[in-house]
């Protein structure tokens, strides 16, 4: 039986009058892209400048490499606006690529060598130095290539009218903000545990080029020459070839209440580690990370979904939770769909909404120990296997068929699509939750199962993901904006130079001082 944090709540909100505070979710996107050359090669030039300045444009820039395009959403209450937004920002910059391609999948294309990868320069200005020494420091405590890896994440938030309404309906006492965060912390751990639902149904990345592990060994098997893939994997992007950061396992970081996370994350970034220490912060003049310690910044720590919170006052990630409470989530466990032009199918959103609502209304006790590393032992087995026909996981310290326990999560999921249903009018949320169940039974139907059929067609992941990379780009070549979205975007780009060349002009004192500010 479903239990939830406060039982009349869920009634009232699936009322349709008391439903229509939902249609204030915020959402937004975060897409990463790399740019290759026509031969498949990760791009060696610089930032288009067509494209604005990486370091001051709001919805164009890059990750971590000067090739790794990100594209930003404004945040929105309309829920078609983030994808609408998306495809115009790939339309413009599509047309400014000069014979490069946008890279349909999430893991990269042919890689050279480590050290030749570049790292995004940003300018002159301390702001612009402090991004790029922090990527040297990512590049020399876990390299380069990992940085490569490109993904889409997903901002949500709920209005504050309906935490008012929630909270006078749960009859909580004490003070809002903390009342927020408190709910916000719930659902991130009631994702923790069921967050394997995404790589599931949306992972897309079984295959990995070989160059990829710079001659490292894997367990992953020969598809074809050049091409590595795991059978019943899923999401590789999210297994310990990638953005899982072994050498973060030691890092403690609670996600019970907003204080352990905050307390944890400070710490980190103060906490010397023995081998940055080796590495050493400074070579002269060359700084070569920001810190020696066990995170640089907060946002180092890598977690499938992070509490977020913009600063008032330019605070840190962490100070800025501390003083103002969780503002928003960021979901970071989708991969790229190499089959759509701008890398998200319309259902991702939908079927996260769902979940993501059914997470903040369960119940959700502090995860212990034990259940932390049974949680991260399910995402494991469901990224690396999770098309295996007899596939278990960890349900309470016993492994449980995972078929039944991805069916029983839809179930306690539809009284959530038809709350947003409620909410929107129609049955979109309903509907889409129906198709995306059958892909429970028919693993077959999954993107990471047509990736591998797709890889298996074109002779390799690389030859099948530059064949998409050059149809998503030239079809989106020939879809020019109108007049108006066209003059939006170039105002954009001159806005964003005009703003970096302020910053470069500015009185900038020593970059010493500037870090030492940063930590203070």
């Amino acid at each position: 039986m479903l239990k939830f944090t406060c039982c009349d709540a869920v009634q009232q909100f699936s009322r349709s009058g008391q439903a229509q505070i939902l249609r204030g979710i915020t959402r937004g996107y975060e897409r990463e892209c790399l740019r290759v050359d026509a031969g498949g090669k990760m791009s060696a030039s610089p930032h288009p400048h067509d494209l604005g300045s990486k370091l001051t444009h709001p919805w164009i820039t890059t990750d971590y490499s000067e090739a790794l395009l990100e594209f930003i959403t404004p945040p929105s209450q309309d829920p078609d606006f983030p994808l609408r937004f998306l495809h115009d920002i790939h339309r413009y910059s599509a047309q400014h690529l000069h014979g490069e391609y946008l890279w349909a999948g999430s893991m990269p294309c042919v890689l050279g060598e480590d050290k030749d990868i570049p790292i995004a320069d940003y300018g002159k200005s301390n702001a612009a130095r402090f991004k790029t020494v922090y990527r040297e420091g990512l590049g020399l405590r876990y390299g380069r290539t990992m940085q490569t890896i490109a993904g889409a994440h997903y901002n949500w938030s709920l209005p504050s009218e309906f935490w008012l309404a929630l909270k006078e309906c749960c009859a909580a006492r004490g003070n809002a903000h903390e009342f927020v965060s408190d709910r916000y912390f719930g659902l991130i751990r009631n994702f923790l545990r069921f967050g394997w639902l995404i790589p599931y149904l949306f992972g897309a990345s079984p295959a990995i080029c070989e160059s990829f592990l710079q001659g490292r060994k894997s367990d992953l098997l020969e598809l074809v020459p050049g091409t590595l893939y795991a059978p019943y994997a899923t999401s590789l992007r999210m297994s310990d070839l990638g953005y899982h950061n072994r050498a973060q396992a030691g890092l403690q970081v609670s996600f019970n209440s907003l204080a352990e996370y905050t307390q944890a994350l400070e710490a980190a970034i103060r906490t010397p580690d023995p081998f940055y220490e080796e590495i050493g912060v400074r070579d002269g003049p060359h700084w070569k990370q920001l810190n020696a310690n066990l995170l640089q910044i907060e946002n180092e720590f890598y977690a499938g979904i992070r509490p977020k919170r913009i600063g008032k006052h330019g605070e840190r990630p962490a100070k800025a939770l501390q003083t103002y409470g969780v503002e928003y989530v960021e979901v970071r466990l989708f991969d790229l769909n190499p089959f759509i032009d701008i890398g998200i199918a319309p259902e991702q959103g939908t079927f996260a909404d769902v979940l993501l609502l059914m997470c903040l209304f369960r119940d959700s006790p502090p995860i212990t120990s034990r259940e932390q590393s049974e949680n991260a032992e399910n995402k494991s087995r469901v990224v690396t296997r999770g098309r295996q026909p007899d596939l278990n996981l960890l349900a309470h310290n016993r492994e449980q068929p995972f078929r039944p326990l991805a069916h029983g999560l839809f179930d306690d999921m539809q009284p959530f699509a038809e709350m947003l249903d409620a909410a929107y009018g129609g049955n979109r949320y309903a509907t889409t939750m129906q198709c995306l169940r059958e892909r429970i039974d028919h693993p077959d139907s999954t993107p990471s199962a047509q990736v591998l059929a797709g890889a298996r067609e074109h002779g390799g992941f690389f030859k099948h993901a530059m064949q998409l990379s050059q149809q998503h780009t030239r079809d989106l070549q020939a879809q020019p904006l109108d007049a108006t979205a066209t003059a939006r975007f170039v105002a954009s780009v001159e806005a964003s130079w005009r703003e970096q060349q302020q910053l470069d002009g500015a009185e900038q004192g020593s970059f010493e001082d500037y870090v030492a500010r940063y930590y203070a």
